[in-house]
């Protein structure tokens, strides 16, 4: 994102005085309206800039943040509608033609400036302008693989129009991390009279003692001796359901082996079924041996094993 320095585009230093800076504003948009400079797109073009300039530079707040964060840091803080947000670029054109003309009434009291269908605030003009949607907003909640296995109920605390709001959830099984639950209406409010954002509630899974995770399926480390490595074995494998699975480990089976479980995965979100349950079997190779841990060794060996 390229900067733009809000200063030079309205001709003016960073100790130029509030009245000063309406008056530079108010020559430039005079000469680059585009019912001054009819066709020209350039001209539009350069009278958006010197409003969003002037929307930024006439607000003490979203001047100091401009000054502190410069442009990009400040345009990720802002958004097009945040730096017009509570503004009212028709005063300065009252009673001029531009004001009859080109100015349109929201129905928050505001006004917009339009060319053709368009406003300085990205949407269409007039009642359309009024109707714009409020921001959504994300809230990430942290989830077990137990409550994800299962579904729960939460109660959420977010930050909503300025105010802290509790809201009771319930959250459906199989919300594995990124996945979004949609609350219509619980972001903010629009800005110019239309309905409020969404709140999308995403979820996050902690970390778990026992399993790793990969979308739907889990894994779990089991580990086995030497000798039923050699000989194989069965071995007991808890689910993330509270049950236990017998697993028979054939002989000769090689360090680090995945050996799938169907079924036994978290569940699908939608759809019926689960992902799987991999078994990772690790090998406990012994750093020491006994004497008679080291003659029997020895024996193997010499038979040829």
């Amino acid at each position: 994102m390229s900067e733009m320095d809000y200063y030079k585009i309205l001709g003016i230093s960073k100790t130029t005085s509030d009245n000063d800076i309406k008056k530079a504003y108010r020559k430039l948009a005079m000469k680059y309206h585009p019912d001054h400079a009819k066709g020209d797109k350039s001209a539009e073009e350069k009278f958006k800039t010197i409003s969003e300039a002037y929307a930024v530079l006439s607000d003490k707040e979203k001047r100091k943040q401009y000054d502190t964060f410069g442009s990009n840091g400040f345009r990720q803080r802002y958004s097009q509608e945040d730096i017009f947000r509570g503004f009212d670029l028709g005063d300065l054109f009252k009673g001029s033609r531009f004001d009859r003309a080109n100015c349109s009434n929201g129905r928050n009291g505001g006004r917009h400036f339009s060319f053709g269908n368009e406003t300085l605030f990205g949407g269409h003009s007039g009642q359309q302008a009024a109707q714009l949607k409020g921001s959504d907003l994300v809230y990430e909640l942290p989830l077990t693989l137990q409550e994800i296995a299962v579904g729960t109920t939460k109660t959420v605390s977010f930050q909503h129009g300025g105010r802290s709001e509790k809201i009771t959830v319930k959250i459906p099984k199989g919300m594995i991390s990124g996945k979004k639950l949609r609350l219509a209406g619980k972001g903010e409010s629009s800005p110019y009279g239309g309905s409020s954002g969404d709140l999308y509630i995403k979820s996050k899974i902690l970390d778990d003692p026992v399993y790793s995770v990969k979308e739907y399926d889990l894994y779990i480390n089991q580990e086995i001796k030497l000798t039923e490595a050699i000989l194989g074995t069965k071995i007991s494998v808890p689910t993330i359901d509270g049950k236990n699975l017998s697993l028979k480990i054939p002989s000769g089976i090689k360090h680090k082996t995945k050996m799938r479980l169907s079924n036994h995965g978290l569940p699908y979100s939608k759809d019926k079924g689960k992902g799987n349950l991999y078994v990772v079997v690790h090998i406990n190779m012994p750093k020491e041996l006994t004497e008679e841990q080291k003659k029997l060794i020895k024996k193997l060996a010499k038979k040829g094993l």
